[in-house]
């Protein structure tokens, strides 16, 4: 008897080992078909082509178009974007010490960092790039920029300028200093007279946790701390240990922050808090936006599932998939996903399904189906990014506002404005006049909304233009355009304070840099506002929380 269960435990043992075997010979295989197929291809088209190929270009396609039919984080990462990664891992990178962005298809300065060579040398907000070392720069060529501006600490960059109110441009010749990012860009009581901190996380990279940590032990030094205000919004993530750190510094010892788990799904990796909060038991409120994602939201997730905190604002963005960064030949690299993400009640926020290429992709279905539960029994969602528990919306009622900050026109005006201007005193200037010359400004540089009736009339005219019986008909829509633009002005007229906060916002950042933008900012804030009111009265932080029902 015990001589047939053993023969049989063989045979098993041997029919399913040889069943792996089986299985991984096939993957091999298919591997190395696939290799060899590819190879073959790329050969033959570089060299036979009818015209040209660029076999560096015509490879890159190949590889984009392979990890395309994957998820939208899993990309190849060449020598240019390798600095950008290096900066994320590291927290610093050496540059000229400023933010760029595309803005009305010009390269510009968007943000310059207090103490380093650009601020230092008058470069300024809102200065458009022509010319890196004599290489013109255009939204075209955007991607390619960070390779010209980020390098060797001490090494000399010429930049060519164009600044609004100047009649020709401007250059900078600027040695690269090696520029330490902050993740925690602001902290301090605020209100001034309150026993609330706000802290302004704006990334994850190294030293996040630490950054923490250390502004709320120098705040507990100025006095007793009854409530924090962590400010997540608009913050895209980063590394995941940090996301682990910065959890700590919330919650209690020993409780369960997030899991990871990867291909193989019966391994999974609990990360738990090896630490007592720094803030004790003080009430917490975490800010949280659409930008709010990754690393902003394991840190939410745990904080909303073991009931620590009221998690405020808007639906994060809902990115629940965690990358690994292989290093490759030539200085290069690769951003693979590896793993899922669960917050402590079990779900994956994860919301865009990246999994429709049935063909590539196999067992991507994930369990959101069932109920996950706070550890006081209060419901949660999953695959859609964090909910918060109170929803307060940032976004403008106004269709023309919103118009307005898509299309940059704060930014232009405030840029215009600060050039042309001696000194600006925040303090003096009045919502009115700052109003009143912003209209102007738009009057001066014809803008117009995209609405549907503008747009109506353009096609219209567009049409009769080619018909010479109709000028009669061209004059009348031409004066009802006005009349638009008159029920237009009316329109923003509504929303005037809206309007000057947020060019009272552009110009206090020109003015006093990120720490002054932030400050102006809050004192409009709404969410940031509905914070405060939640931690000034315990009864409500407490029911939003489930304690005591």
């Amino acid at each position: 008897m015990k001589k047939s269960i053993y023969t049989l435990t063989l045979l098993l043992s041997v029919f399913l080992l040889f069943g792996f075997i089986k299985a991984d010979s096939d993957v091999y295989f298919e591997m190395s078909k696939g290799i060899d197929i590819f190879g073959k291809i790329y050969k033959e088209v570089t060299l036979n082509y009818v015209d040209d190929v660029n076999p560096k270009e015509f490879m890159l396609s190949g590889i984009k178009g392979m990890l395309e039919s994957l998820d939208p984080y899993t990309v190849y990462i060449d020598e240019n974007m390798k600095k950008d990664i290096d900066l994320m891992t590291k927290g610093k990178y050496g540059g000229i010490g400023a933010s760029v962005g595309v803005r009305n298809d010009n390269v510009t300065i968007v943000e310059l960092i207090e103490g380093y060579s650009a601020e230092r040398q008058g470069i300024r907000i809102g200065d458009i790039i022509r010319k890196v070392n004599g290489e013109e720069i255009s939204a075209d060529n955007y991607d390619d920029l960070s390779g010209l501006i980020k390098g060797d600490p001490g090494t000399v960059i010429n930049i060519e300028i164009e600044r609004d109110g100047d009649e020709s441009n401007l250059f900078f010749e600027i040695v690269l200093e090696e520029v330490i990012i902050k993740n925690l860009t602001y902290y301090g009581f605020v209100p001034e007279e309150s026993n609330n901190v706000y802290l302004k996380l704006s990334s994850f990279s190294r030293s996040a946790g630490d950054e923490i940590r250390r502004a709320v032990a120098e705040m507990k030094r100025q006095k007793e701390i009854h409530s924090i205000i962590l400010d997540l919004r608009g913050n895209p993530g980063g590394l995941l240990d940090q996301a682990i750190d910065v959890s700590e510094k919330f919650l209690h010892k020993d409780e369960l922050i997030v899991s990871v788990k990867g291909r193989d799904s019966s391994k999974i990796t609990e990360y738990t808090s090896k630490e007592e909060p720094v803030g004790g038991d003080a009430m917490l409120i975490v800010l949280v936006n659409g930008y709010s994602a990754s690393a902003s939201e394991i840190v939410a997730g745990a904080i909303q599932d073991h009931d620590r905190g009221v998690i405020l604002g808007n639906q994060s963005f809902g990115k629940g998939l965690v990358q690994t960064l292989l290093p490759l030949s030539y200085n290069t690299s690769l951003k693979i996903t590896t793993a899922r993400y669960f917050t402590p009640s079990g779900r994956c926020i994860q919301k865009i399904d990246y999994s429709s290429n049935k063909d590539v992709l196999n067992n991507t279905q994930i369990d959101n189906d069932k109920e996950f539960k706070t550890d006081n029994n209060r419901e949660v969602f999953a695959a859609g990014g964090i909910e918060p528990d109170t929803v307060i919306s940032d976004r403008s009622e106004s269709r023309h506002v919103q118009e307005l900050l898509a299309r940059g026109m704060f930014f232009r005006f405030a840029t215009n404005y600060f050039n042309s201007s001696q000194d600006i005193d925040l303090e003096i200037i009045s919502n009115v006049e700052l109003y009143n010359k912003f209209i102007q400004y738009l009057k001066d540089v014809d803008f117009c909304t995209s609405s549907k009736s503008i747009k109506l009339m353009e096609q219209l005219k567009e049409a009769l233009t080619e018909n010479e019986k109709s000028k009669k008909i061209l004059s009348s829509i031409e004066l009802l355009e006005g009349e638009l633009k008159v029920i237009q002005e009316y329109e923003l007229s509504e929303y005037q304070d809206e309007i000057t906060n947020e060019i009272r916002k552009e110009l206090a950042g020109r003015i006093s840099g990120r720490d002054g933008r932030i400050k102006e900012s809050l004192k409009n804030d709404k969410q940031f506002a509905a914070a405060v009111d939640i931690v000034k009265q315990q009864s409500v932080y407490l029911h939003l929380l489930a304690y005591g029902e």
